[in-house]
């Protein structure tokens, strides 16, 4: 365990609460005027965690906060506060009601580090999601379709789909699903998932923040990030033409596209196996920490 002052974290607290405003700002702002944005908007609407739960500073496991019993973490979910009036995350009191998720998230992420990193999808999950169906029928009918409808079949009839995650194939359309590789289930998610995936990728986010408050904020925010930028990539590479947004398309459809995908996706699976080894390292601490109290 270690202890830290009580300037060290409310240092720490105030800095995550300023780079998460920071990083919710424009959606915070959108939302107050009623807009909307197809691609920044992804990560709060998909995800169900909003801003107001992400500016929550959590410490992670083995961290005592001195003279904290005055503050609002002391009354938060899955923190105890001691006599001489730290605070500290209980982790027997969090195992016992969150250990099956911890377990989970700990093989999943230990069974896609274990696999190398497939590429040659190209982002065609997004083509998929409107193969077959006409413009106002697409899933974000308020912008065009770059190829229109023909040319978007077309691409996708010539490409074969290789998409290996269940939340993204769920999407398609009833016409594209039998022509990927692969009819992935949620059960079979510990044997599919891969780690060049790139909503796997994105979904390092969800999982940091579903172990909160276990999991360091600057963590989830870290991987907040990251999803944020490969959400980027997905609708630049997807059949949408988001240049009124200022997203220059990638054209997948040709070679120098593919590259410049590809390029990305590559850096983008660095990245996020960094993010799932930091959260792996949290949930064996979590796992080890629990029934073994010290202080």
């Amino acid at each position: 365990m270690t202890v830290v002052d009580r300037a060290t974290w409310q240092r720490l607290a105030t800095e995550h609460e300023a780079r998460a405003d920071s990083l919710t700002a424009a959606h915070r702002e959108r939302r107050v005027q009623g807009r909307s944005h197809p691609v920044a908007d992804f990560l709060f609407v998909y995800y169900n965690n909003p801003p107001s739960r992400l500016r929550r500073w959590h410490p992670g496991p083995h961290i005592i906060l001195a003279e904290a019993a005055d503050e609002p973490i002391a009354m938060w979910r899955h923190f105890r506060t001691d006599p001489d009036g730290s605070v500290a995350l209980d982790l027997d009191a969090f195992v016992e009601a969150r250990g099956s998720t911890v377990r989970f998230v700990r093989e999943l992420l230990s069974r896609t580090l274990s696999r190398p990193a497939l590429t040659g999808c190209f982002g065609l999950h997004e083509w998929a999601m409107v193969y077959g169906v006409d413009q106002d029928e697409v899933r974000h009918k308020r912008w065009p379709l770059r190829l229109g409808s023909d040319g978007t079949d077309e691409v996708v009839r010539s490409h074969q789909l290789r998409c290996t995650h269940f939340d993204a194939v769920r999407f398609f359309t009833p016409q594209a699903i039998p022509l990927n590789a692969v009819q992935p289930t949620r059960d079979e998610q510990l044997d599919l998932e891969q780690p060049g995936c790139l909503h796997a990728g994105m979904d390092v986010y969800k999982w940091a923040f579903k172990l909160a408050p276990a999991v360091p904020g600057d963590l989830v925010l870290d991987a907040f990030e990251l999803a944020a930028e490969i959400r980027v990539l997905d609708m630049r590479a997807s059949p949408y033409d988001l240049r009124d947004l200022g997203l220059e398309p990638i054209a997948i459809e040709t070679p120098e596209g593919k590259r410049h995908y590809v390029q990305a996706q590559r850096k983008f699976t660095a990245r996020a196996n960094g993010l799932r080894h930091r959260l792996l390292a949290v949930c064996d601490r979590i796992l080890s920490g629990a029934g073994a109290r010290q202080l």
